[in-house]
């Protein structure tokens, strides 16, 4: 099973720096090729650059009251969620749909109603 993991190309687990200005913050950001590449595919699909996706994603987190003291995690746990959707069928695989066109509500009350049921179980 481990093989499946370890088999893999080892640069998608090398890291690398980004460096971007968050309302006029320079800041920078370490995290693995593996979730740059993601970004990259989110960013893509609402056309935008991985620059404007991750201040846009900044900025709403922000309005939305979570504490980001940890953006990076932050960042990680996106591409991770984006990727599960997809294995979940709750996004489409097709980079051409834009996220912007998808039903988020849906997805969170179908999201809270499994977990509702799991917490039960």
């Amino acid at each position: 099973m481990c093989q499946l993991f370890i088999g893999a190309d080892s640069t998608q687990w090398s890291s690398r720096t980004k460096s971007l200005r968050i309302d006029g913050v320079a800041t920078s950001i370490r995290i693995e090729e593996f979730f740059w590449s993601t970004l990259e595919e989110i960013a893509l699909r609402d056309g935008m650059t991985v620059n404007q996706l991750i201040t846009k994603l900044y900025f709403e987190s922000i309005d939305a009251d979570h504490d980001l003291g940890n953006f990076t995690s932050f960042l990680r746990v996106c591409c991770s969620r984006y990727l599960a959707l997809m294995a979940a069928g709750e996004v489409s695989r097709d980079i051409r749909q834009p996220l912007s066109d998808v039903d988020t509500n849906g997805i969170l009350q179908r999201e809270a109603r499994r977990n509702r049921h799991q917490a039960l179980n």
